[in-house]
């Protein structure tokens, strides 16, 4: 790695022709003469990083997600390094350059960007350096210097440009949040007009894909503890016989994450989600529950002739996407950005705000924890179902819990003063010294056998004048 390593960042001021999307992938680099350079990189890092043994490298394998981060960031530097600081060729071994990685970090904090943004690269940049290390020549002390370099970069990041404060007050403020009562309210009504709309008007693709959207928001928040996204967009549909979606699932068995009917009369439908974030921790316990009947007759109706009818408009004959809910192309939502947007621009269209649907998990705890609480489900037991634990509420979920712990404390100070008044205070103690003593003084004494003991007379001093 190049040597010296920076000590500080340097200035940067955003270019004239900032873009947000300079990402390497953004825009066609088939103009790049050695593609096949990086590609042949790319190649071996992936390889590096996700194979299940690999013994040179510290930690366990990525999974399918930790792996598209990764390289996401790796074309974004990459882009950033060939747009702006005109590298023709960019491979790998840009990420040996410290200079650059400085550069970048100082683009990033100019842009305004997070602190988790910028460490998420440097997390990235430190798996790349990691991989360099296991090729020839990677025993150079320069490695070893630069992962030290990068993680001191980090902290340092992590320490001057600090998480912002978020609190329900200034994200409604700023159009970005929806109390509880609306969001519910908003959700059921979209629900009672999808299943009026289509009595009226029969099965087209406008009822349909309104039916959709409304099981899709009552999936997400209203009907059940707030579920992870990447749960609900890997949902298969009881019709579905194949394997087992999850890219990174090795069960033969394993059906995924599944919807299913336990029966038609009375109407019963199950959920199950072995793969979700915390499974590996959790043993690989899966979270599974039958789902509330309003919410079941409401999945029952849309997975009939609606589904079908969006499937057939996109020209998907059969039952071809396995997917309980699929975008404007009849697709699945493969990706989070696209349902994150879908679901802003549906919130929209109903009055709401551009909330992202991620925050439906703050809204729910939010409510749940605070003094106004209505009766509901136990913190544990949906914390569960949301797949994590109470802790992780009041560390990131609870965007109110020092100040209304506080609050709450300073309120209680003041029953507790009022009962210490009412009580009857001991009788004072007698502090009027005792008449026996030669003199006035009190002296603290150094022997255990009394605490206290009187002046020597004066004639008890011998006085030599000698």
């Amino acid at each position: 790695m190049t040597t010296p390593f920076p000590v500080t960042l340097p200035e940067c001021a955003l270019p004239a022709d900032f873009n947000k999307q300079h990402g390497l992938l953004a825009k066609p680099y088939k103009h790049l003469v050695h593609r096949a350079v990086l590609e042949q990189h790319m190649g071996e890092f992936k390889s590096f990083s996700t194979n299940p043994f690999q013994l040179n490298r510290k930690g366990i394998a990525h999974g399918s997600r930790t792996w598209q981060n990764s390289e996401k960031q790796v074309y974004l530097f990459l882009g950033y390094c060939h747009h702006y600081q005109q590298v023709s060729q960019p491979t790998l071994q840009l990420f040996l350059s410290s200079p650059l990685i400085a550069q970048y970090v100082s683009f990033h904090i100019a842009a305004g960007h997070s602190q988790l943004y910028i460490r998420n690269f440097l997390s990235c940049a430190r798996c790349v350096l990691r991989w360099w290390q296991s090729k020839p020549g990677g025993n150079h002390p320069s490695f070893v210097e630069g992962l030290e370099w990068l993680q001191t970069l980090g902290l340092q990041v992590a320490d001057q440009l600090p998480r912002p404060s978020k609190d329900p007050k200034g994200l409604a403020d700023a159009g970005k949040w929806m109390s509880a009562p609306r969001l519910v309210h908003l959700i059921h009504g979209a629900e009672l007009q999808s299943q009026d709309q289509m009595q009226q008007q029969g099965v087209t693709v406008e009822t349909s894909r309104d039916m959709h959207d409304a099981a899709l928001a009552a999936m997400t928040f209203s009907h059940l503890p707030p579920v992870r996204l990447s749960c609900i967009r890997s949902l298969v549909v009881p019709a579905y016989t194949g394997p087992c979606l999850h890219p990174d699932c090795k069960e033969p068995s394993c059906e995924g994450n599944r919807l299913s009917i336990t029966s038609e009369s009375p109407l019963l439908m199950h959920i199950q989600l072995p793969h979700h974030k915390n499974a590996r921790k959790w043993g690989k316990a899966v979270i599974e529950f039958d789902v509330p009947s309003d919410l079941a007759q409401l999945l029952h109706t849309y997975l009939g002739a609606p589904r079908k009818a969006l499937l057939e408009h996109h020209l998907l004959i059969g039952d071809t996407c396995p997917y309980v809910f699929m975008d404007m192309h009849g697709r699945g939502f493969v990706a989070a950005a696209v349902l994150t947007l879908y679901w802003q621009k549906w919130l929209v269209s109903r009055g709401g705000v551009p909330m992202n649907p991620s925050m439906c998990r703050q809204v729910f705890v939010d409510e749940r924890q605070s003094n106004s609480a209505t009766a509901g489900p136990s913190n544990q037991g949906a914390a569960m179902v949301m797949g994590h634990s109470v802790k992780q509420w009041d560390k990131w979920y609870d965007m109110q819990y020092h100040p209304r712990l506080a609050q709450n404390a300073v309120d209680g100070m003041q029953s507790w003063r009022a009962a210490m008044l009412q009580s009857h205070p001991p009788a004072a103690p007698d502090l009027t010294l005792s008449s026996a003593l030669h003199c006035g003084h009190v002296l603290v004494s150094d022997s255990e056998e009394s605490r206290y003991q009187s002046c020597c007379s004066d004639s008890d001093i011998d006085i030599d004048l000698d």
